[in-house]
């Protein structure tokens, strides 16, 4: 079982910046594969970026450049530095955690606003 918790979110100006963090707990030994995903209304949730445990990224076409995915082991902690964001990364970001088996867990979500 793993369990995460968002933090960091909040209201932004267009090309201001932000710093998600994802804490984990519970089995965090098994944990692989930690994202971010963001939901806008009406729309479906997305992949932000993500990284491995050995520190592998991914991220969307439209967050490159402008978003780095980080990763403390140490801390268990999963991190999302939003750059020059854009009134459109508007939504809420989950945080995800896959283990090894493949099992998912995420967390509650925290709101990001950028105003224009």
């Amino acid at each position: 079982q793993v369990q995460l918790v968002e933090s960091g979110g909040g209201l932004v100006q267009a090309g201001g910046s932000l710093r998600l963090s994802c804490a984990a707990s519970g089995s965090i030994f098994s944990i692989n594969i930690m994202g971010w995903y963001r939901q806008a209304p009406g729309k479906q949730r997305e992949l932000v970026a993500s990284i491995t445990r050995g520190g592998m990224t991914n991220y969307a076409d439209s967050v490159k450049g402008r978003f780095t995915v980080a990763r403390d082991n140490a801390k268990n902690t999963v991190y999302l530095q939003m750059n020059s964001l854009k009134p459109e990364d508007t939504a809420v970001y989950y945080c995800k955690a896959v283990q090894f088996t493949g099992t998912t867990y995420w967390g509650q979500g925290t709101q990001v606003t950028v105003s224009s």
